[in-house]
């Protein structure tokens, strides 16, 4: 499933979240969801950790980027979203696979959430020792 309708997809993920992406060729515009994209990403942080892939390929303002987006929170989905739009430019074309790779963004980002333990009040956390 390379190029359907001149679009290139990529499918991200992080933590819990799923993001799957189409890039074409455009203005720029970013969509999340169907909203825009400084609307659904209120956050700066997280619309930097968005545009990462363009930026160190150059093409920024080159592509349109739709993406939707579940699971996980802001943080999760944001990276779901930078993976999945470096997936699609690899995609779209296998010269910038390179500086993706050397920046690390075709990499999953393996670290998850551990899960709580049971009879235990956390992942970790023990319940308090009483001497008496």
């Amino acid at each position: 499933m390379a190029a359907v309708l001149d679009r290139f997809y990529g499918t991200g993920r992080r933590k819990t979240s799923v993001a799957r992406v189409w890039i074409r060729p455009g203005a720029g515009r970013i969509a999340i969801n169907g909203r825009a994209f400084e609307d659904y990403f209120p956050r700066e942080t997280l619309r930097m950790i968005i545009a990462q892939p363009l930026q160190v390929t150059n093409t920024v303002g080159q592509f349109d980027v739709i993406a939707t987006v579940g699971g996980g929170g802001p943080t999760g989905q944001a990276g779901a979203v930078r993976h999945g739009i470096a997936r699609a430019l690899a995609r779209f074309d296998d010269k910038l696979r390179l500086p993706l790779k050397k920046a690390g963004l075709l990499t999953r980002d393996p670290r998850m959430r551990e899960r709580k333990k049971y009879g235990q009040p956390g992942a970790r956390q023990k319940f308090q020792y009483s001497k008496r």
